[in-house]
């Protein structure tokens, strides 16, 4: 393609496109000027309608802000009623029981196919820094899968290739959020929607592959997961983005698969009615615990000490009003015929310490059980070392059938004060917990900046969800004077930057002064303090980090 900061060809009558980023070898195969132009066409078609509902975000926030809380949508009471049903899934989604998630490069491209999970969540959103480098090669390192092509050698010479294609994972991709934009590809100088170029360039460069693929192998179709979804709305506009994809390649309607992820607290209130705007596209709903988590702060971090939630890692899905949740969500999906995705199992297995693994994959056996005997049809994992400990759970359950659909899940009704609940999860505010939130907000954000997205923290993987909800909660305790249960001290600004610059004295000696010194520690303790401490509260961490990314 054109050098950087050339317009791609296009007739005069067109906006000037320009590609800002740095360059990136192979860029020139996903960034064709035909593969450009169906992303401009997107943004042509639909970046209105995105900026509205963004718009609507805020309006949405502020009744929350004035009424307190939060209730099912009286308007689309016919929808939630109404005795109607997704789309089939296709062969490929039929049987999800366990998926693993991870970013796109080289070798987890490699290591995620081959890990045995039934899906693989390719993900360019929370486990990926946007770099241009990585959102190109990302895209790169999928068509280079598909056509059979990938291998990855290490430094020290050890080599990853694909095993055959029957065993590999079906590829389901995550694009990035409606709040994202993409600022390496302008359009009369306006960023295009992150989501939309991510969408845009795999849909066109491997739609026709895949469905060609998809004749001799079941293991390939056009699917995604959406992130971030706020409301039907968000919903109706994907499935109209899909609509005009679909129509723009002469891909039959319907091709495409969505599953989404329920990690709003107001879309867990619109889960009849986001599938239904999806349902010629629908495949399914997640649970994205730790996103949702960071919603309610979000969403109702003034409302009062009935939402404050205590210390993250004390707050399990055996919590009333994280129960009421996913028990509501399967009794959706399943009502509608859809899938039911459980939440993440996010710890890393050590080779080194048998005691501290024997007890954490204890604990992720007892998550996939509760799991799967409430219903769901599968979960996830952030490591291929858990994918037999999560097949086992369901495999349990399961044994041969693909899914478990025909499971109404608990009979019980779901109302809106259970989903509320916030105070029955017991709990409390500690200085651990707050030490803990200082360690992984400063830890993660500091190789985000580096462009790494899924970052190992204390046998964790982290991502940029697990980095808001540890931000969102010192803001929500300094706002609303938490006294910290263990010392007897309030929360506070001073008590947060002493923490952060303990921390980074603590980092100095853990890592040496020369690989502290080539870290970006100290811009990244500056952005947590910015995103946790400022008087108004930012939406998303990433929106401040962005311009500080290569």
């Amino acid at each position: 393609m054109a050098a950087d900061q050339d317009p791609v060809g296009a007739p005069s009558a067109a906006p000037v496109v320009t590609v800002a980023g740095p360059r990136v070898p192979r860029s020139e195969e996903v960034l064709t000027p035909e593969a450009v132009s169906f992303v401009v066409g997107l943004h042509r078609a639909f970046e209105g309608r995105r900026q509205e509902l963004l718009a609507r975000r805020k309006a949405r926030r502020a009744e929350i802000a004035a009424a307190g809380t939060l209730d099912f949508l009286p308007e689309t009471a016919e929808v939630r009623a109404g005795d109607w049903k997704v789309a089939p899934a296709p062969r490929a989604l039929q049987d999800r029981r366990v998926e693993i998630t991870g970013p796109t490069d080289r070798k987890m491209v490699i290591n995620a196919l081959n890990s045995g999970a039934k899906v693989w969540l390719a993900d360019f959103e929370d486990a990926t820094a946007p770099t241009w480098e990585n959102v190109v090669s990302g895209q790169v390192n999928l068509i280079d899968a598909y056509e059979g092509r990938i291998d990855f050698t290490t430094e020290a010479g050890k080599s990853y290739a694909l095993k055959p294609a029957a065993e590999l994972a079906t590829v389901v991709v995550r694009p990035r959020g409606w709040h994202l934009d993409e600022t390496h590809l302008l359009v009369d100088g306006a960023p295009v929607s992150g989501g939309l170029f991510d969408f845009g360039l795999y849909f066109f460069h491997n739609a026709a592959r895949l469905i060609a693929k998809g004749e001799a192998d079941p293991n390939s179709g056009p699917y995604f997961y959406l992130p971030k979804t706020e409301s039907h709305l968000e919903a109706r506009l994907w499935n109209e983005v899909f609509t005009h994809a679909q129509a723009a390649l002469g891909i039959p309607h319907g091709t495409i698969r969505a599953t989404v992820l329920i990690e709003t607290i107001t879309a867990a209130f619109e889960m009849d009615e986001i599938l239904y705007e999806l349902r010629d596209h629908a495949a399914g709903l997640n649970a994205g615990r730790w996103d949702y988590l960071f919603s309610i702060v979000k969403n109702f971090r003034d409302a009062g000490e009935h939402y404050i939630l205590p210390d993250r890692n004390s707050v399990t899905m055996a919590a009333p009003f994280m129960a009421a949740y996913t028990r509501l969500l399967v009794q959706t999906c399943h009502k509608r015929g859809a899938h039911a995705i459980g939440g993440m199992a996010a710890f890393i297995p050590s080779r080194r310490d048998p005691e501290v693994n024997a007890a954490a994959l204890a604990k992720v056996k007892a998550d996939k059980d509760r799991e799967a005997g409430n219903g769901f049809d599968g979960s996830w994992v952030a490591h291929p070392d858990l994918v037999p400990v999560a097949r086992a759970s369901f495999d349990a359950v399961l044994g041969e059938r693909p899914n478990q659909k025909e499971n109404p899940g608990p009979a019980e009704p779901v109302t809106a004060a259970q989903l509320l609940d916030i105070a029955g999860a017991g709990g409390s505010c500690t200085e651990a917990g707050l030490h803990n939130a200082v360690q992984v907000g400063v830890r993660y954000i500091e190789a985000w900046l580096r462009g790494l997205g899924a970052v190992g923290i204390f046998n964790m993987m982290e991502d940029a969800a697990t980095a808001e909800i540890s931000r969102s909660q010192i803001w929500q305790w300094i706002r609303n004077d938490v006294v910290l249960a263990d010392t007897g001290e309030k929360a506070s600004a001073e008590l947060v930057r002493r923490l952060v610059a303990e921390e980074l004295d603590a980092l100095k000696v853990e890592l040496g002064e020369a690989a502290y010194a080539g870290g970006r520690w100290a811009e990244a303790a500056r952005l947590f303090e910015q995103v946790s401490l400022a008087e108004e509260f930012v939406d998303f961490l990433t929106l401040p980090a962005l311009p500080l990314l290569d």
